[in-house]
């Protein structure tokens, strides 16, 4: 029997307990005896015992709800955009790498600075060393540039791609079923952040580099006209009127 029932037939014989007794008029021996504390005290039994089967029904719906959370809060996310996000940072990484002439490498950079950028020339340097070293220069300052422009155009492809993972992060984050969702769709939005923060900071040091490539070539061609002036010179005095 349901509860309702249960209910509705508890009700249904308090009522008949509370309305006067109608007892037919028969022969004494056939009078039957209603005990009617007896019948009261065990509708009050029934019904207190309807009640804790109600708090029984109750709990076992509360855990249930409490056990569905749990679950939706364990629930992971179907989509991950670290592995783009590597491969992207991987990419621009490689073209930081491919740097030609003077690397991002300490040890290299400061044994072909001092190669192609010397402070000054020894008296009687040749013309042709003149024009090599500041071919070199050139050409570092020239790869410098290229490889800038190659840097931002590939930081620029995946702006593009970022645009896309952007949307699908936060819809996720929006749409989350629990916390863990919720949780690993935030943990990507940051990644993505970090990732765009150090796209910036990677184009940052390729146009440092450009610029101080230029700025050395600058510096460098005063002390390469002194040199070759000198040179041109040689032993000899100007003439003199």
């Amino acid at each position: 029997m349901s509860i309702h029932k249960c209910r509705v037939a508890l009700t249904a014989a308090t009522i008949m307990i509370a309305a006067p007794i109608a007892i037919p008029h028969y022969a004494s021996a056939q009078v039957a005896v209603i005990d009617a504390a007896n019948l009261t005290q065990n509708i009050l039994t029934a019904t207190r015992e309807l009640q804790q089967i109600d708090n029984q029904i109750q709990s076992l719906q509360n855990e249930a709800t409490m056990l569905e959370n749990q679950a939706k809060n364990l629930t992971s996310l179907n989509y991950s955009s670290l592995d783009g996000i590597t491969n992207d940072l991987q990419q621009i990484s490689d073209l930081m790498n491919q740097a030609q002439g003077i690397s991002f490498d300490v040890q290299s950079v400061e044994a072909a600075f001092q190669q192609a950028y010397p402070q000054q020339y020894a008296a009687g340097t040749s013309f042709p060393q003149l024009l090599t070293d500041a071919q070199t220069r050139w050409q570092n300052a020239r790869d410098a540039f290229q490889q800038t422009m190659t840097v931002q155009s590939q930081i620029a492809q995946t702006v593009q791609t970022d645009t896309g993972k952007l949307a699908t992060l936060v819809d996720a984050s929006q749409g989350a079923v629990g916390s863990l969702q919720a949780q690993q769709a935030t943990n990507q939005l940051l990644a993505l952040s970090i990732k765009q923060q150090l796209q910036v900071q990677t184009l940052m040091a390729a146009q440092g580099r450009a610029e101080a490539l230029k700025d050395a070539d600058s510096a460098e061609a005063e002390a390469e006209g002194s040199a070759a002036f000198t040179t041109f010179l040689g032993s000899s005095n100007a003439y003199t009127p």
